[in-house]
């Protein structure tokens, strides 16, 4: 992958791509093969080490907590990068209250300052996974996995997302997993096709969507026009 660029890994559904993602953030041990990152050989390394060298999995289904005000998840998340790990961090109401001002910045970025005081769980679905975006940024990511950002999400909320990720893009490197060909042709510098854990295709999209093979494998495994 080029620094700096937005990666699409694009395929039909059983080609690999998740667990692609699982291999790159360690939540999968590689049987095989190594895995380079930045030049360092991270095959072996634990997840807390990939996400600590700033490779950082944006979930599929929304990891924020309901409960907790947007505030407060930004928050946590910007005490958990600069903690690690650990719990001990719900004991200080003051230590929290520091961040306040950091977490306001990046809660501001993802255009969610209205919606400062509300909890995670009122928020609209694209809102929420908005929030997320903020508490994946806020552990400093240089590459972000973006696990189907669109997923489930209507029009506005594509639109919406879609700028988003344009912006939080811009000194950041990105690879996504995401099934609209819209958002994928429109986002994209670069587009790795895979079929049964194959790669068997990559370059642009004008490339790639006239590729034979590409055709025939979305076509083959029942992939309708609904997803471009």
């Amino acid at each position: 992958m080029r620094r700096g660029s937005i990666h699409a890994l694009i395929g039909p559904n059983g080609a690999g791509k998740t667990t692609c993602f699982n291999l790159l953030t360690k939540f999968l041990a590689p049987t095989r093969g190594a895995i380079v990152y930045n030049g360092r050989d991270i095959t072996r390394e634990k997840p807390a080490e990939i996400a600590r060298l700033g490779l950082v999995r944006s979930f599929q289904i929304s990891a924020v907590f309901p409960q907790l005000s947007v505030l407060a998840n930004v928050r946590i998340a910007l005490q958990r990068r600069k903690r690690g790990d650990s719990f001990d961090f719900w004991r200080s109401e003051r230590s929290l209250k520091q961040l306040d001002a950091e977490a306001a910045g990046l809660i501001d970025a993802v255009g969610l300052t209205p919606f400062l005081g509300l909890t995670a769980g009122e928020l609209s679905y694209g809102r929420k996974r908005a929030l997320e975006i903020a508490t994946t940024l806020a552990l400093d990511p240089e590459m972000l996995l973006l696990d189907e950002p669109m997923a489930g999400m209507g029009r506005e909320d594509v639109e919406r997302i879609e700028a988003l990720i344009r912006k939080v893009s811009q000194n950041r490197t990105i690879l996504m997993v995401e099934h609209n060909l819209s958002v994928v042709a429109s986002l994209s510098d670069r587009i790795t096709v895979l079929a049964r854990g194959q790669v068997l295709a990559e370059g642009d999209y004008a490339t790639v969507s006239k590729d034979p093979r590409v055709v025939e494998a979305y076509i083959g495994s029942g992939v309708g026009h609904g997803h471009h």
